[in-house]
């Protein structure tokens, strides 16, 4: 072996060693993310029961609201498919997106259903247990942003990009 041969194949090693690494950090960023995501649709599905709770008791309360309420309950179950189908694929963009937006609408419907305290029941328990399901859920959806910028970093940072495109790997959305 020449010293020409000995210095490519010591280049080309170090090039399989680096590539090897980009991949593999590439791949712990994006476990990352998901586990940061299994803590948002945990946060997600508390939040969805306890609004289910609300709109039951509501249902039977003010039989007034019904409307606002059927809307409300549309959007849960609008925001809920939007949920499962970003927990199959959480570094998508367009499942995260998707549900961003179910977000928004159910924050809209969430404030046109009057949710004052009615006499006897379990309405001011329930209201502030979703304050704190809320702020829980914002916390969680600021790790997974913070989780996600990072991988979106690793995946732009050149020369991992050249890594991240023969692998696959595909800018994440956030909240």
């Amino acid at each position: 072996m020449t010293t020409t041969q000995g210095t490519l194949a010591g280049i080309g090693a170090v090039a399989l060693f680096w590539i090897v690494g980009a991949y593999n950090r590439l791949v712990r960023l994006r476990s990352e993310l998901i586990a940061r995501f299994a803590t948002v649709d945990e946060r997600y599905r508390q939040r969805h029961a306890l609004l289910e709770r609300q709109i039951a008791l509501l249902s039977t309360v003010l039989a007034a609201a019904a409307p606002r309420l059927d809307a409300l309950r549309a959007a849960c179950q609008q925001a809920d498919a939007a949920r499962e189908r970003a927990r199959a694929r959480p570094g998508v963009a367009s499942a995260v997106t998707s549900l961003r937006v179910a977000e928004d609408i159910l924050a809209d419907a969430r404030g046109r259903v009057p949710v004052q305290a009615v006499a006897g029941t379990d309405l001011p328990e329930i209201n502030t247990q979703l304050t704190t399901s809320d702020t829980a859920l914002a916390f969680a959806r600021a790790e997974f942003n913070a989780a996600v910028g990072a991988y979106n970093d690793g995946v732009r940072q050149f020369p991992t990009v050249l890594v991240a495109r023969l692998f696959g790997f595909r800018a994440a959305a956030a909240f």
